[in-house]
């Protein structure tokens, strides 16, 4: 088996063992020896992987994108991981949005007046500051979903 392949069947094994094999079994309609050959490295199972609606469902379950992180490793990619869950619930659409993007902006600028008081932004205050601009652009995302949302 590859290099690639066997990196991708222990992501895939840390998946299903995250989510737990009988709840992964409920997610994908898959039985548990299904389950166990998509990250068996046995040669008899080295050309099966798990289907991309699969991991989905699964990456949606678990803690932590496993397979979406190791395919992205692969190609040399970093991912940010939000660990806070969507914000568009439909529970407000834009307009709370608005009211996020307003506090963030408030947040940051608050963050960059005390970074800057001595004159000297040092590396902490430049990564709270990296914080906040990156928790905005993230309220920006959303706002630009509940936009694209109600324009259809």
């Amino acid at each position: 088996m590859s290099t690639v392949g066997s990196y991708l069947k222990k992501h895939t094994e840390a998946l299903v063992k995250d989510v737990g094999i009988e709840p992964a079994c409920e997610l994908t309609g898959k039985s548990k020896a299904t389950l166990g050959r998509y990250y068996s490295d046995h040669d008899e199972h080295s050309d099966r992987f798990m289907p991309i609606d699969a991991v989905a469902a699964l990456e949606e379950a678990s803690s932590y994108p496993h397979v979406t992180s190791a395919l992205a490793e692969l190609k040399g990619i970093t991912l940010q991981f939000d660990e806070r869950r969507k914000n568009n619930d439909d529970k407000g659409g834009v307009n709370t949005d608005v009211i996020a993007l307003s506090q963030r902006f408030a947040m940051l600028m608050a963050e960059y007046q005390t970074s800057i008081e001595d004159g000297i932004i040092t590396v902490n205050e430049a990564k709270r500051l990296l914080k906040e601009t990156t928790m905005l652009q993230q309220v920006l995302i959303d706002m630009k979903l509940h936009l694209e949302e109600e324009s259809v």
